[in-house]
């Protein structure tokens, strides 16, 4: 029995052994971005206390940026210390205190693939995964004849897809 090397059975080989290859890429990231969904939220995360020596005599705004802190408000001042959510600031002193919620180390490291920009080596690794994901889209067609009922439905599921994704965007 001879081997014919048509493109459907190479598309079909080639996306067989990326997907072996791709499996645990695909778990990292399918549980990263479950993560991320809940970066609003308190979840996973740990309170932790920070203490910084800053410049005297700050803005509101100018500390904000110095403990990357959005839409800082002042909501009380007590002689020279400044009260605001989560915190306290010293503006004789520079001394600043206050509580801040992170992410576990190796759950930050995770969150971060989805994150990656341009300057990050990791920027490689996301565009390999994203031009690998388009590969699958695209192999996924030659999985099965044209003409079989299969493939007509799967034209469908990828219909209502796509019809899915664009309603969600919408709302």
């Amino acid at each position: 029995m001879s081997s014919k090397a048509t493109v459907h059975n190479t598309m079909r080989i080639y996306h067989r052994y990326l997907g072996f290859f791709l499996a645990g890429i695909m778990a990292v990231y399918a549980l990263s971005g479950i993560v991320l969904i809940f970066r609003d939220t308190n979840f996973l995360k740990q309170t932790k206390q920070v203490q910084q020596q800053l410049q005297p005599g700050l803005t509101a705004d100018a500390l904000g940026k110095a403990i990357r802190s959005r839409d800082l408000k002042i909501e009380s001042i007590n002689g020279d210390v400044q009260t605001f959510k989560n915190g306290t600031y010293n503006n004789a002193t520079g001394a600043v205190s206050y509580t801040t919620k992170t992410l576990p180390k190796m759950v930050e490291k995770l969150t971060h693939l989805h994150k990656a920009s341009t300057k990050d080596p990791l920027f490689y690794l996301n565009i390999f995964f994203g031009v690998s994901l388009l590969f699958f889209v695209i192999s996924s067609f030659w999985m099965f004849m044209p003409k079989t009922s299969i493939f007509k439905k799967g034209l469908y599921f990828t219909l209502a897809g796509v019809v899915l994704t664009i309603v969600l965007l919408l709302l």
